[in-house]
C-alpha cells in the first residue's frame, strides 16, 4: 500500500493521531481517568500519546451500568454556580477543567428525570469533554504487552500494541477494573456473568439466582424485580448498605428495594451462604449452597444463574515486570502518588488508582474508585509526573499572613477535592524563611504526614463512620505533626465563629493568621 502524503496524510493523522514511535509518556485508556489525566498533562506542557482499544471515549460507561442509571449524582440546582470550583462538590460526574466553559458538562445532557444521569448521558458527557477540550486519542489501538529496555538515556518501557510498538520513559495505565472475574466454584463456567446480562424482558417469569451481594448483584435484582418470578441473592457475608456505613462502602441506597422485598416477604430472598456447586438440571440449574450461620446445606432449582462476582484489573503481562497486586480485584500496589510500588516509571490513573488506599481513617476508603474522586487524583498525578519525571516547575502563589485564616475557612467549606477525597487529599500551606507563606496546592494527605518538609498546615475533611463530618487540620512544626479536629456542624457550615476561633488558635502555633 502506498504511503499517504500531503493533505491525505494530515487528515489521517488527525483521525488517528499518535502513530507508534517514541513519546515522553504513553497513556493507555480513554475512560474518565485517561481523559482527565491527558487533559491535565497537556496543560502542563508534557507531550504524550493517548491510545485506547475502544472505538470512542467513555470507557466502561459505553456499556455499563447495565440498567442504565448511575449511582453518582449531578445536581442541576445547587448552592454554587455551575461554572465554579465549588459546584464540583454537587457534580460527581463531570470531568474538571481550567476553562469555565468546559466545566459542569454533565448537567447539560440530563433530561431532568433524575439527579442520577443515565448511562448514555454520562457517555455523552465524556465524549463532549474530549471534543471541546481537544483531547486526541488513537482509538482502536489495543495494548497487548509491555517490556523494559535499557539504552544510553536510561530505562524505557516498550508497549506492544495492535498498531505497533510505543516507547516511553513513563507509562500510565488507565484501564479500569473491568475484566469479569469468577470464583473457582464448580459449574460457574455454565452461567452468565454480570457483564453478559441480557435485556430485562428476557427474564420475564424466570426464577433467578444471583451470586454476589454487592452493588452489581443488587443492581441486577433491582432491575429485574418487575420481571422475575423469584430472585435469590447469596454470598457468604451479610450485605453492607451505604445508609448504614454512612459512606460509599456497601450497597447504595438506589439498590436497596430488594432488601425491603426480602424483609416483607415479597419474593426476594437474601442469603448469607457460600455456593458449593452449580449444575444443569435439564433446562434449569441446580444450585447447592451452604449457610454461613450453621453450615446447613440448601438446594435450589432455578431458571437463571448470574454471577455478580466482580471484576479484576486487566494488567496483561505487567506482573511479569514486577508489578505487585493485591486483593480479589488484583489492584496494583501503589505509592501515594499512584506510581507502582515495585516498578518506578509505571503509574495508574482512574478507577485503578484506588490501589493507593491512603490512611483509611475509621476504616473509610477514599473515593478513588469513582469519577468524583479519581478526577482529582488524575490531575495531581499529571502534576507529579511533570515535576518529578520531567523537571517542570509549577508556580505556588504567595499568601499574605493576614489572609491565611480566611483562605483556610474557604477551603474547608468549598474545596471539592477535600469533600470528595476525605482524609485522602489535603490543601497545604507551607512556611519557609526563603519563600514565606505559600499555597502548596492539593496533595495526598499521606505525603504531608510521612514525607517530611517545611513547616506548614494541611487542611482536609474527615468522617468517622457515624455520620459525623468535620474539618481536620494537621500542623507540621519543626518536623513534628500535630492533629487538630474541628467540631462538626449539623448544616455542615464550617465558617462559624467557633470554627474561626479554633482554627485561628491552630494557625497561631506557626505564627499565621
Amino acid at each position: 500500500m502506498a504511503e499517504l502524503s500531503g493533505p491525505a496524510a494530515a487528515e489521517a493523522q488527525a483521525e488517528r493521531p499518535f502513530p507508534p514511535g517514541e513519546y515522553p509518556v504513553v497513556v493507555v485508556g480513554s475512560g474518565p481517568g485517561g481523559l482527565q489525566f491527558s487533559y491535565a498533562l497537556r496543560r502542563l506542557g508534557i507531550d504524550h500519546a493517548l491510545i485506547s482499544e475502544d472505538l470512542a471515549a467513555g470507557g466502561m460507561f459505553r456499556r455499563w451500568p447495565f440498567f442504565q442509571r448511575l449511582l453518582s449524582w449531578t445536581k442541576p440546582f445547587a448552592p454554587a454556580e455551575r461554572s465554579s470550583r465549588a459546584y464540583e462538590r454537587y457534580d460527581w460526574n463531570s470531568l474538571i477543567a481550567d476553562d469555565p466553559a468546559h466545566r459542569a458538562l454533565q448537567v447539560g445532557f440530563m433530561d431532568g428525570s433524575s439527579e442520577f444521569p443515565a448511562r448514555p448521558e454520562m457517555e455523552r458527557n465524556l465524549v463532549t469533554f474530549a471534543e471541546r477540550t481537544g483531547i486526541r486519542v488513537r482509538f482502536g489501538c489495543r495494548w497487548e504487552s509491555t517490556r523494559r529496555v535499557e539504552d544510553r538515556d536510561g530505562e524505557r518501557f516498550v508497549l506492544t500494541t495492535s498498531d505497533g510498538e510505543y516507547t516511553a520513559r513513563v507509562a500510565v495505565f488507565a484501564v479500569g477494573v473491568a475484566e469479569p472475574w469468577r470464583p473457582p466454584t464448580p459449574g460457574i463456567e455454565l452461567v452468565a456473568h454480570y457483564a453478559d446480562t441480557r435485556p430485562a424482558e428476557t427474564y420475564a417469569d424466570r426464577r433467578i439466582f444471583i451470586i454476589g451481594k454487592q452493588n452489581s448483584g443488587f443492581e441486577i435484582a433491582s432491575g429485574l424485580l418487575q420481571w422475575a418470578s423469584r430472585i435469590i441473592l447469596a454470598s457468604p457475608s451479610p450485605a453492607k448498605l451505604s445508609v448504614n456505613t454512612k459512606s460509599l462502602v456497601g450497597v447504595r441506597a438506589r439498590y436497596v428495594q430488594p432488601v425491603e422485598d426480602h424483609n416483607l416477604g415479597g419474593g426476594v430472598s437474601i442469603l448469607d451462604a457460600s455456593v458449593d456447586s452449580i449444575e444443569r438440571a435439564g433446562k434449569a440449574f441446580r444450585v447447592r449452597v451452604r449457610r454461613s450461620d450453621n453450615g446447613a446445606g440448601l438446594e435450589f432449582e432455578v431458571d437463571e444463574v448470574i454471577a455478580a462476582t466482580g471484576f479484576v484489573t486487566p494488567l496483561r503481562d505487567l506482573p511479569d515486570l514486577g508489578i505487585a497486586t493485591f486483593g480479589q480485584s488484583k489492584l496494583p500496589a501503589q505509592t501515594p502518588w499512584w506510581e507502582s510500588a515495585n516498578v518506578p516509571g509505571i503509574y495508574f490513573a482512574g478507577t485503578i488508582g484506588q490501589g493507593s488506599a491512603g490512611l483509611k481513617k475509621h476504616g473509610i476508603p477514599a473515593n478513588s474508585g469513582a469519577v468524583h474522586g479519581a478526577r482529582y487524583n488524575a490531575r495531581l498525578l499529571a502534576e507529579r509526573i511533570a515535576t518529578h519525571d520531567f523537571g517542570a516547575v509549577v508556580p505556588r502563589d504567595p499568601i499574605g499572613n493576614g489572609d491565611v485564616l480566611p483562605f483556610c475557612l474557604d477551603e474547608l467549606q468549598r474545596s471539592p477535592e477535600l469533600w470528595h477525597q476525605r482524609a485522602y487529599l489535603a490543601s497545604v500551606i507551607t512556611v519557609t524563611p526563603e519563600d514565606g507563606i505559600r499555597q502548596a496546592g492539593i496533595v495526598p494527605l499521606a505525603t504531608f504526614l510521612d514525607d517530611g518538609g517545611p513547616d506548614g498546615i494541611a487542611l482536609t475533611i474527615e468522617a468517622d463512620g457515624t455520620g459525623s463530618i468535620y474539618p481536620a487540620v494537621y500542623v507540621r512544626n519543626d518536623g513534628r505533626i500535630a492533629e487538630h479536629l474541628l467540631p462538626p456542624h449539623p448544616l455542615l457550615d464550617f465558617r462559624t465563629s467557633e470554627h474561626r476561633d479554633q482554627l485561628s488558635a491552630i494557625l497561631g502555633t506557626l505564627g499565621l493568621r
